[in-house]
């Protein structure tokens, strides 16, 4: 049997088993995907039990994704420049590798819903945010060499973020950070907006971390990382103003997807794992 599950605290809210246990279930593998809460205090014991207890990997999720790094033996290069780990594949030889499907789940996500990346170098990116969410986009943004302005709240969170990513980088020029307040100025402009802030989530349903007075345009596309609701008020001004829209959904199940085929080494049946997660 295939052992795989999630390290996190909490974790009981998660999506996750229903969705990894869906696609065992409709591939005809034997394996199963289970929650696995674990306190801070006890990350290390945690990921040395995913080899002691013969798992063949794990995902990882908040507040542990940086947490695992130093129990690891390896990282791939994308867990190594977004200095994050949201999964972890137990080799045959017991090795612990550590990687990151966010980023690849985001671009994968945004080429499924019709979003043609190689013409965003034309117009670039719009980042909301500079948290760990923020990390993966940007870095897969930036290595498809698509010019990005990242906007927070605290201007020296976003340089900190171009900071750490640009060693990794072909271009790391491409990234520029910017004031909140820069946002009416840099908006119109750019083809893609990108929200990695929580603002809009429930029971925030009524928030929006854009000014009902800048509007979006036709040619714009927005992703919000915000799933629940599905249906977010940024995506819902977005679409007014003519702009396609989609939330983060997308994003969760194909980063699990990718995952899955690490744990397999089979195609991931996409259409079932996302039946699963609405």
């Amino acid at each position: 049997m295939i052992l795989t599950g999630l390290i996190g605290w909490p974790v009981a809210h998660s999506k996750s088993p229903a969705m990894h246990n869906a696609a065992f279930r409709a591939a005809g593998v034997d394996g199963f995907y289970a929650l696995l809460p674990v306190p801070p205090q006890r990350v290390g014991e945690a990921v040395a039990g995913l080899r002691a207890l013969g798992f063949r990997g794990a995902n990882v999720t908040v507040p542990h994704k940086r947490a695992v790094i130093p129990f690891l033996d390896e990282l791939s290069p994308e867990a190594r420049a977004i200095g994050a780990v949201n999964t972890i594949l137990v080799e045959k030889d017991g090795r612990l590798v550590g990687t990151n499907t966010d980023a690849w789940g985001f671009a994968r996500d945004l080429e499924a819903q019709g979003l043609d990346l190689k013409a965003l170098p034309h117009r670039g990116a719009l980042v909301l945010g500079a948290g760990g969410s923020a990390r993966a986009v940007v870095y897969a943004l930036a290595i498809r060499l698509i010019p990005t302005q990242i906007l927070a709240r605290r201007p020296e969170q976003a340089q900190a973020l171009i900071a750490s990513l640009a060693p990794h980088l072909p271009r790391g020029d491409l990234l520029h950070a910017h004031p909140w307040s820069r946002l009416p100025e840099l908006a119109p402009a750019v083809g893609l907006i990108v929200n990695c802030t929580p603002v809009g989530m429930t029971p925030r349903e009524d928030a929006s971390p854009w000014p009902d007075h800048l509007p979006f345009h036709s040619e714009q596309a927005l992703y919000d990382l915000v799933y629940n609701p599905p249906r977010t008020r940024l995506m819902a001004q977005a679409q007014a103003g003519g702009a396609r829209a989609w939330n983060g959904l997308g994003m969760l199940v194909y980063q699990g997807a990718r995952a899955w085929e690490l744990w397999t080494g089979q195609p991931a049946p996409v259409d079932v794992m996302t039946a699963a997660v609405q």
